[in-house]
């Protein structure tokens, strides 16, 4: 990973080639808890203050012109984090979203949401259908947030619902193709992530995008999710773009 002088950091946002942007970033936000445990705090401060970080991505994303940002905020694994934990994320989720509509609107950002999302607790679910439908007219970005989210599960539920659909007759099973396969996934109405990016050190993607990302570049940061800033947006985006996309290709055939 390219390192950055101190100069160089104050002016990242102008090395970035805007002709060469990702359409879709996905960000694992992690490092909740270890930054709250480094000031003495019970790991809720953690997810409360990685809230500003959600905000200044999602706006960065937006002003740079990224088409989708995509945030993995509650796994299916995450279900088993102590109850008081889990219920406070639950609670600052329906807080955060009922505050940040107006944001949202102002930046055009329409909402979106991947995940078995019907298993979220009433008032979560609630108000996450209610902050998609009102910023659903917006078209300068799609923000989605992958809640309840497991990429084994989504993988297994477009399986059986292609296999539904094969034992009605609707699909003939020589027709299933990668492309035909994608439009069964919770991420159909959106491009693959060319750049993921996970905060804390941790070098995993933890059941993440698995189908999504076979072509994505990965950048890991040591930077805990509630400090990650506009500026470490820029640099993950500045080193994406020199690295060489040759999807089984040689250079000399890029080239």
């Amino acid at each position: 990973m390219q390192k950055f002088s101190r100069i160089e950091n104050m002016d990242l946002k102008s090395q970035i080639n805007m002709d060469l942007l990702p359409e879709h970033i996905a960000i694992i936000m992690d490092g909740n808890g270890r930054w709250a445990k480094k000031y003495g705090k019970p790991r809720v401060f953690g997810h409360r203050n990685g809230v500003k970080a959600v905000r200044e991505s999602s706006e960065s994303c937006a002003e740079l012109g990224i088409k989708y940002l995509t945030l993995y905020a509650f796994s299916t694994e995450n279900w088993n984090r102590p109850k008081l934990e889990v219920n406070a994320l639950m609670a600052l989720l329906v807080e955060t979203l009922r505050k940040e509509v107006e944001t949202l609107n102002k930046n055009n950002i329409r909402l979106n949401a991947i995940g078995d999302l019907t298993k979220l607790p009433p008032k979560s679910y609630k108000a996450l259908l209610e902050c998609i439908e009102n910023t659903k007219h917006n078209d300068r970005m799609t923000l989605t947030l992958a809640l309840n989210y497991s990429s084994r599960w989504e993988i297994l539920h477009a399986t059986k619902l292609i296999a539904e659909d094969v034992k009605s007759g609707k699909v003939d099973p020589d027709q299933i193709d990668d492309d035909l396969f994608k439009t069964y996934l919770d991420t159909h109405n959106m491009p693959d992530p060319e750049l993921m990016i996970r905060t804390s050190g941790e070098k995993r993607i933890s059941n993440y995008l698995l189908y999504q990302m076979a072509y994505s570049e990965l950048y890991f940061t040591d930077i805990y999710w509630p400090d990650f800033r506009r500026e470490d947006l820029y640099k993950a985006i500045v080193d994406y773009q020199q690295r060489e996309r040759r999807f089984g290709k040689t250079s000399e055939q890029l080239g």
